[in-house]
């Protein structure tokens, strides 16, 4: 029997909410499943030590998600407000350099003016160090009660309705060890990685682009995906598909079809599977790699991504592009959701001055790259047509739908 501790580290080293969801579908079809919904979470209230707050189990003690609170709190505030400041001080440097703001520039150029001002700096240690709070706060609740924990996502790893395929002697890329978002252990390199990522890119959001505690920005962007000509959604992918959010918007929105999430962090798609199952939505998950997914060819009718390339490095996404030109059917929808890349504004000034920032301080070490390639433009070389008057399917992403041809 496999060592519940060592599963993942020794290869790495709901009304409302559902109610919006299921506006797309029949009367009697929403009913039918808002009714199933409710019931399961009222039964997720005797699971989590301390209820659910809709699709979304809150911290397991007072004391962990008060702190979680406070980092949060910190990060729309003060964290926030230093970076208006920071950016406001990076304008005067431009000034003072006599750098057009419409002008592009180069990571390293962004670098030394940033080096410049003090203002920066402290900005920067400021959203830091409400980060780390964050994430001790999670990992240390979490690891001191591992037993209850684990024992969780053990019941939940053979049961259904969707499968999880785990390889706990899988070799993993050095490349995916890293830590992005500073997170201690990345996705691969600690058990509770998946519980660890849920939380904390909850607070990203509601530093960014608002609350994302019901999957509420998840679910906008699968209701928006695009679909192939032929009305035919019977398979569809979504891969680097972390703890699985984008993969269950993706089958609530079309519940008859095959949906697999895939993702290298063994720890992530288990969590994916756990909360999955307590949403009672049948997305299968499998610990595979993006650019090897072991599917066959032509096997999905939708293959899609959110927000996974700006983590790969540039030779990774080609490979990514490939096999995902392999595993679509002639007709089919690719659609890798994800931030611009190439030309304004990605590469004036002050777009490289928040990408520098990414980069160094939040762990974003393929950042710069991905920004640098022209993503849409290497997709159009790799068999797929660029639909180009299909508009991105979140505001200020790339707009990438595409079809194999």
């Amino acid at each position: 029997m496999i060592d519940r501790r060592q599963l993942f580290l020794g290869a790495a080293t709901a009304s409302a909410v559902v109610a919006s969801t299921l506006k797309w579908q029949s009367t009697e079809a929403a009913e039918k499943q808002m009714a199933e919904v409710q019931s399961h979470v009222s039964g997720l209230k005797g699971k989590h030590p301390r209820g659910v707050v809709g699709r979304m189990a809150r911290l397991g003690s007072l004391h962990t998600e008060g702190l979680y609170d406070f980092s949060v709190g910190f990060r729309v505030v003060a964290a926030q407000a230093a970076r208006t400041s920071a950016g406001a001080a990076f304008e005067r440097l431009l000034v003072r350099e006599g750098i057009d703001p419409a002008s592009q520039i180069t990571s390293e150029q962004a670098r030394q003016l940033i080096d410049k001002d003090p203002e920066i700096t402290i900005a920067s240690k400021t959203w830091l160090s409400s980060q780390r709070i964050m994430w001790k706060a999670i990992l240390d609740h979490h690891h001191a009660n591992e037993d209850f924990y684990l024992s969780q996502m053990e019941a939940a790893d053979n049961v259904g309705p969707g499968k999880l395929e785990l390889v706990p002697t899988m070799d993993i890329p050095e490349e995916c060890c890293h830590e992005i978002h500073i997170q201690p252990g990345g996705y691969v390199g600690d058990a509770f990685a998946g519980h660890t990522y849920h939380h904390g890119t909850n607070s990203f959001y509601q530093g960014t682009r608002g609350k994302n505690d019901q999957d509420e920005i998840h679910k906008m962007a699968a209701n928006a995906l695009p679909i192939p000509a032929d009305g035919k959604v019977r398979r569809i992918l979504d891969y680097g598909c972390g703890v699985g959010q984008f993969t269950v918007a993706l089958k609530e929105r079309f519940p008859d079809a095959e949906v697999w999430g895939v993702d290298i962090g063994g720890p992530m798609v288990r969590y994916s599977h756990m909360r999955a199952n307590d949403l009672n939505v049948g997305a299968n998950f499998a610990q595979r790699l993006a650019q090897d997914t072991k599917f066959p060819d032509g096997y999905f009718d939708i293959v899609a991504s959110y927000i996974a390339h700006h983590e790969m490095p540039a030779q990774t996404t080609l490979k990514v592009i490939d096999e995902a030109n392999r595993l679509t059917r002639r007709g089919g929808v690719y659609y890798p959701l994800d931030f611009n890349t190439a030309g304004a504004p990605t590469l004036t000034p002050q777009g490289m001055f928040a990408l520098w920032q990414d980069h160094r301080w939040n762990g974003e070490i393929w950042r710069l790259e991905f920004s640098e390639m022209d993503f849409t433009g290497e997709i159009g070389k790799r068999g797929f047509q660029h639909m180009k008057d299909t508009p991105p399917v979140l505001r200020g992403f790339g707009a990438r739908h595409f079809v194999r041809v």
